[in-house]
Formats: structure tokens, sequence, C-alpha cells
């Protein structure tokens, strides 16, 4: 039989049917786009614009265009917002599709990772050229993208402050850096002497002196601290080696150069005999400097409400004895008191001072 002189139209379809690559259910507008890319991939190479369209259209680009549309079904639109070409249209069947001109290589490889997870029927996909890193940003902000964000410990971008001590009842911060854990003075509190540990080199000049630290085992108190006191004093500027002659260091031998003890009123007297303290004094004698604790406590009214400068002059007065000096007196009302003035009984007529080189 002879060959069938069908209509040009329906000749087409089923050459269109025929060809590779073309799926059954591929509409007409989509075969007809491929249909154009192919012959435009022909006869175009060195015509930089068509004639039918105006548009120019590079034969690479034209075969993505292609593969495209027939990916992703009728009516579907690829934008390239980079273009820098004006937009045409290609003619398909009598449907026209907007496309545009010329795809950047680097937004397709890009673009599509992001735009093509979401194409469907009717759907624009989007080919901006994104750098890498805008890309992964904006990745960043679609939901589950905190998965791979590192995670960041609200704590640990909060500054702690150092805690305040707790005070002991009744002991304000300037005894308790003095060594007091409570106020209580017992009259007798036994008598066994403990040494303070721990040692610390002498950080002035001239002639080193060793001191020894010891506490009343039955005293409230922090020894640790009650040696910190008795060496900053020692070595302030104002102290006896406050003219170079002399500097002390901490030791807890027993070859020490003197020692200094804080111990209760009963203690004392028995340390101090045969000098009379009466349970209220200190006294220095010989290599011994003995503090009584009841001083340490509670000051005395004569020198004032600085606690602190009233300690100061108990260490240093007491020492002064311990390094060979005897009581002064007192010179005119406005003057400081020289350091040996009796501080802590009688009223004195001039002004409290704890420091030989005031």
């Amino acid at each position: 039989m002879g060959a069938v002189d069908r209509p040009r139209e329906t000749r087409r379809s089923v050459r269109d049917a025929a060809r590779p690559g073309v799926s059954e259910g591929t509409p007409a507008a989509t075969r007809g786009a491929l249909r154009t890319a192919a012959a435009r991939q022909q006869t175009t190479t060195s015509a930089p614009l068509s004639r039918r369209s105006g548009v120019r259209t590079r034969p690479a680009v034209a075969l993505l265009l292609a593969g495209v549309l027939a990916g992703t079904g009728a009516g579907a639109v690829w934008s390239a917002s980079s273009a820098r070409e004006p937009v045409g249209a290609v003619s398909s069947g009598g449907t026209s599709e907007s496309v545009a001109s010329r795809v950047d290589d680097r937004a397709s490889r890009d673009g599509d990772r992001e735009a093509v997870d979401g194409a469907g029927s009717g759907s624009v996909l989007s080919a901006n050229p994104l750098d890498t890193d805008t890309l992964d940003a904006v990745g960043a902000a679609r939901p589950g993208a905190d998965e791979h964000a590192e995670a960041v410990d609200p704590a640990a971008s909060e500054v702690e402050a150092p805690a305040a001590p707790v005070l002991p009842e009744g002991v304000d911060e300037v005894g308790f850096a003095a060594g007091m854990l409570s106020t209580y003075v017992p009259a007798d509190a036994g008598g066994a002497l403990e040494v303070v540990p721990g040692a610390e080199e002498a950080p002035g000049t001239g002639e080193v002196l060793t001191v020894r630290v010891q506490v009343e085992a039955g005293l409230d108190v922090d020894g640790a601290k009650v040696a910190d006191v008795v060496l900053s004093t020692l070595n302030d500027a104002r102290s006896w080696g406050g003219d170079g002659s002399r500097t002390f260091a901490r030791t807890d031998a027993a070859d020490a150069t003197f020692t200094v003890t804080l111990a209760s009123p009963a203690t004392v007297d028995r340390l101090c005999a045969p000098l009379d303290t009466g349970g209220l004094w200190s006294c220095g004698v010989t290599d011994h400097a003995v503090l009584n604790y009841l001083r340490w406590v509670e000051g005395s009214p004569n020198y004032g409400d600085d606690m602190a400068a009233y300690r100061q002059y108990l260490v240093n007065h007491e020492v002064g004895h311990v390094l060979g000096h005897r009581h002064e007196q007192c010179g005119a009302t406005t003057d400081l008191a020289p350091v040996m003035v009796q501080q802590s009984g009688a009223t004195i007529r001039c002004v409290p001072n704890g420091w030989p080189f005031p």
C-alpha cells in the first residue's frame, strides 16, 4: 500500500511523538519549544540575533531552556532576573512562554539548587546570581537551618561577679579581714598556742628580721588572716622598716627573730609576767610581742572607731618594745602621738597615731 498522505499537522504530531527524548505527555506548546530550540541550534550559530523574535539566543542556552521547559510542566516559566538582555517570547503551537534570553552559568549551578526544590506546575524558578555566601545565608533562614548552627550557651556570655563573703554574726568586714570569726572573747582560752604555718620573703631592704605568728587554740579566729595583718603592718612604709634599716619576713620556724602571739586575757597575763597586764593590756618582752584578744576585738575608746588603724597601732607598739623602744610622752596637743605613747589606756592629749614613720 502506498504512503498515506496525512495532513501536515498530523504528520508533524507523529514525527514529534517519535523523536527521542520527548515524553508522550509533553504538551504541544512544550514540543514546539523543543523544535524551535533545536532549529536555532542548527541555523543561528553565526547569527547573533534571531530574525523571528529579535532575541539574542545562544545555542547552549537554547538547549538548557528546552530541557527545563520539558521537565517543569505546561505553563512553567524560567525567570532569569540576572539577564542583561531583553526578555522575548518563544512561539510554540500558538502559545507564548516568557523566558530569559541568557542564564548565567553560575546562577544555573547555584540558583536551581534552592529554586528547583519547590518547582511544579505554574511555578516560577528564580536563578538569581547569588554567591555561595549569600545562598548559605538564605538557606540558614529556612526552617530547620538551626540544626547546623553552632549552639550558644546563654550562661557562657554572662560574667559572674565574685561572691561577697558571708560574714559571721556581729562581725564587720574589717574584723573579718583581721581574722575574727565571732565577737566572743573568752577570759581564758586554755593557753595552747598554735603556730600559723607558712612563710614569706622580706620585701624591703636592710636587716631581715624573721617573725613567727601564733594564736591561742581556743580563740575563734582565722590564724592566716591574723598573720597577714601582722606582716602587712610591719612591712608598711610607715612602720619600723620605713627608714630602710630593716625588713620583715614571716616564718613558722622556732628560730624566728621574735614571735607575735594573739591570746586571751588570762593567757596574756601569764605570758607577760612579771609585768602586770591585769587582763586588759598587751605587752612586748624580749623576743615576744603579746597581743590581748580583748583589745583586738573591742579596741580602745581613746583611739577612736577606726579598728583597722587601732590593730596596726597594737602591732607596731608591742613590736617596738621588742625592738628596744620604751614608752614616750605626747608633745603638743595638735601633734601626732609617737607610736610608743600608751594609747589604749588613759586619754592622751595628742592625736592618736599607730606608725613610727607616719
